[in-house]
């Protein structure tokens, strides 16, 4: 029992990591309008988790499923004289939302503390029993 509770916590650490990783990525990048090679500017990345299943179908935790480029349109600034400017005066910035993104980060660094302090009492019950049982 407490060992699942730890692969669990465990898993919940790995996915909460990605997540502030890929969010801290995502803020660096907000106003970059660099290009790639294909011409194409930065877009917002995002986490996709699933659930992880054992081979009796209980529950283990959560895994990566795969980090994923989100589609939305870029943000459109104007700004004429920037020599990146279209014909209309405006210039592709990536489609990151800062607000969004320290959202998702103190979202994802509140879930990590959860988790930790899930770790943390399980150490604790694993201790006092062991205790009990000398």
């Amino acid at each position: 029992m407490f060992l699942r509770t730890l692969e669990i916590a465990g898993s919940g650490l790995t996915a909460q990591r990605l997540k502030m990783d890929v969010a801290a990525n995502n803020l660096a990048n907000a106003y970059s309008n660099v290009k790639d090679k294909s011409g194409q500017i930065f877009k917002r990345h995002i986490v996709e988790l699933e659930e992880s299943k054992g081979k009796d179908g209980s529950f283990l935790g959560v895994k990566v499923a795969g980090i994923v480029s989100d589609n939305s349109p870029p943000r459109m600034v104007y700004d004429p004289g920037n020599p990146e400017a279209n014909a209309d005066g405006y210039v592709e910035y990536p489609n990151v939302n800062p607000i969004r993104e320290m959202v998702s980060l103190i979202n994802a660094s509140r879930s990590y503390e959860a988790d930790l302090n899930v770790i943390s009492a399980t150490k604790s019950m694993i201790g006092r029993t062991l205790d009990q049982l000398r």
